[in-house]
Parts: C-alpha cells; structure tokens; sequence
C-alpha cells in the first residue's frame, strides 16, 4: 500500500513540476511580449539603445521570439558607425547585430507573410554585415546567400550579390555560370542582362557583352531604354579603347547610331538618347577625315545638342508633365 502511495505521489510531484514548467514559460511569454511591445515604441523614436535593452529582456524571456531577435540584431545595427570602426563598443553592436540576424533567420518560419518577410531581410543584413565597409569578410556571406536563393530561388538579385563575390574572388567562371542561372530563373527580367553585360563587359569580352544586351531587346523589342542602354556601351567602346583601329571604331559608331535611331523613333522625346547621338556623330566626325562630311556630322550634333537642352528646360520647368 505505502508502495502504491509513494509511487501516486510521485506521479503527481511529476505533475506539479511539468505544470509550474508550463505556467513559468507563459509568465515568460508574457513578459517577453511587453517588452517586446515596449520595444518597438522605441524603436519607432530611433531609440535604438533602450529599445535594444528591451529586446534584450524579450528574448531572455522568450528565446523563440523570432521577431524580437530581428529587430535586437537591427537596433545593434543602426547603433553601429563604420567610421568609428576599431572602437571596442562600436565594433560589439556589429557583433551582436550578427548574432541577432542569425538568430532571427533560424527561427522565423517561412509559413507567416510578416515572418517570412524578416526571415528575408534578416538573411539580407546578414549579408551586409559580412560586405566590406562592415566585417568585410564575403566567405561568411556566401552561404548565407546560398540560402537566400533556395528560399526563394525565382528572385535574381540574390544571384547576383553571389556572382559578386565570386568575381571579386577572381573566381569568374562560377560568376558567370551564377548569373547565367539567374536568367534561367527569370529569363524576362531586364537586370539579368545587365548584369550580364556589365560583367562580361569587366572582363574585357565586348562581344558577350553585346550579344547579352541584344538578348534584352528581344525580350523587350518596345523599350527604348533597351537600345539607348546598348548604343552607350558601342560609344563607351569606341571612346575609351584606345587599342582599336580607326575601322573598328568607326563600325562601333555606327552600329551606336543604329541602335539610337530605334530608341528614338520608339520615344522621339528621349533626352538622354538626342544626348548620345550628340556624342557618337561628334566621335563620328573625330574619325573621318572628310572636312565637308565633319562639318554636317558636328552640325547634327549641335542641332541634337539644342534639342535635348530645350528638353532639359521644359522638363525642369514642369512642362508637359
């Protein structure tokens, strides 16, 4: 009989603990809540050193607070100056601001909107934090971004922060091959081909470079942004390149203007694409030797000159807006 009572009391000291456990945890919750709501007060004021204090509580109380840890990690954030760097407490926030973001980032789920929205921008200050004017060190970041791109593997710009530091690393096949899945996942973005571009235009290919940026007209064949984007590079080249022979140049212009005329006979108003044939008919007249033809393509060029300045005013003044 003692036997049986001593096995029941046990059984309920069992109870009772399990019940103060439970009963604790909800007192914590509570308590992490109003910190948590007292908190966010501050932050709204940018008093982001007592509301990291808050935070502080909220999470102690609660350490699943997901949430609380996002915007501890973001007060720290905001605390920290990359101009004081090297200070022992400046640099601290930063710490704590990492540990913070990767604390929210594992603990946000993916199933609520909001959550899954700071999940995102947890993973994205993270990334931040490890760029150069902050930690400055892109291995940290890599898997980060990684994990960014299987959370939401159709969004193109987390490719491109990961073929950066592949570049940067000189590892420029990966960099390649990374945006080269971006256009994969999203084939009618317009950033993926100038992403393209622009790197393949770092790496001295001209070619790839042009042959990426007429990839976007096809996709776009109405945007005049799309053909004034493309006869830019051709001037650029022709400009800039001091290795190339008069004939290349000359082509470059040329195949400039083409792409010009069609941006404007697309948006005839197109300021900044009357500046650019400006540019290539006054480069066009620096190659030719003809005094007769000079003289038409630098009369051309002013004319186009005068008829973006009125475009300038007008735009200025608020006309036809």
């Amino acid at each position: 009989m003692r036997i049986r009572m001593r096995g029941a009391l046990l059984g309920m000291v069992t109870v009772l603990a399990l019940s103060s456990l439970v009963a604790c945890a909800k007192i914590g919750q509570l308590k992490a809540m109003k910190s948590f709501k007292d908190a966010n007060a501050l932050y709204q004021q940018q008093e982001y050193k007592r509301a990291a204090a808050l935070y502080e509580d909220a999470v102690a109380n609660d350490p699943t607070m997901g949430q609380a840890w996002f915007f501890l990690a973001n007060s720290y954030d905001n605390l920290y100056k990359p101009s004081r760097k090297g200070e022992a407490e400046n640099d601290a926030y930063l710490t704590k601001a990492v540990a913070g973001y990767q604390k929210a980032a594992d603990l946000l789920p993916t199933t609520d909107p909001t959550d899954a929205k700071l999940k995102n921008l947890a993973l994205q200050y993270l990334v931040a934090s490890y760029g150069p004017d902050k930690l400055n060190d892109p291995n940290k970041a890599l898997p980060v971004i990684k994990q960014m791109i299987q959370l939401n593997p159709a969004d193109p710009t987390n490719y491109f922060k990961l073929s950066q530091i592949y570049e940067d690393a000189g590892q420029y096949d990966l960099a390649e091959q990374t945006l080269l899945q971006a256009k994969q996942v999203k084939p009618d973005d317009s950033s993926v081909y100038l992403q393209l571009a622009g790197f393949y235009n770092r790496q001295g290919e001209f070619d790839k470079t042009i042959e990426a940026l007429q990839e976007r007209i096809q996709k776009e064949p109405n945007n005049p942004e799309a053909y004034y984007t493309v006869a830019t590079y051709y001037w650029d080249k022709a400009y800039r390149d001091a290795s190339l022979k008069n004939e290349q140049k000359l082509d470059y212009v040329n195949k400039g203007i083409d792409a010009i005329d069609q941006a404007l006979k697309i948006r005839p108003d197109y300021m900044e694409a009357l500046v650019y044939k400006n540019l290539l008919l006054r480069l066009e007249a620096n190659l030719i030797k003809d005094p007769k033809k000079q003289q038409d393509l630098i009369k051309q060029a002013d004319k186009l000159r005068d008829q973006a300045n009125e475009l300038r005013k007008k735009k200025a003044a608020g006309v036809g807006e």
